[in-house]
């Protein structure tokens, strides 16, 4: 299966899948971009009740909750998919990434730099 990402962010817009969740996806995704995280939330939260595995909607989940300030929720997203089979998705960029490439990019932006002098 292959899904569309969109630039280097963990955003997902799926195209393998049954019409109405490619556009609740697509949907979620459109409003991640333009800032409605609430409304991007419920749409993708509404989803994973029915499909609690779908790689796209837990990094765009994830995307939403990093982009919120919500970094652990985050982080736990990130692992789930990390958990899961590796998915080949269609990055918007003519690229292809594996869900768990894009999973660890959001990891490592979410992990804080620490630097210590002596």
């Amino acid at each position: 299966m292959r899904f569309v990402a969109l630039a280097a962010l963990p955003l997902i817009a799926a195209t393998a899948f049954p019409s109405a969740q490619a556009q609740e996806n697509g949907a979620a995704t459109r409003l991640i971009t333009r800032g409605f995280y609430g409304e991007a939330e419920a749409r993708l939260m509404r989803e994973l009740r029915i499909y609690p595995d779908r790689p796209e909607l837990l990094l765009n989940l994830a995307a939403v909750y990093a982009r919120t300030g919500r970094v652990d929720a985050a982080r736990s997203l990130y692992a789930r998919v990390l958990s899961k089979d590796e998915v080949l998705m269609d990055l918007a960029s003519q690229r292809t990434a594996g869900s768990h490439g894009i999973a660890k990019t959001g990891l490592d932006r979410l992990a804080p730099v620490q630097f210590t002098a002596r």
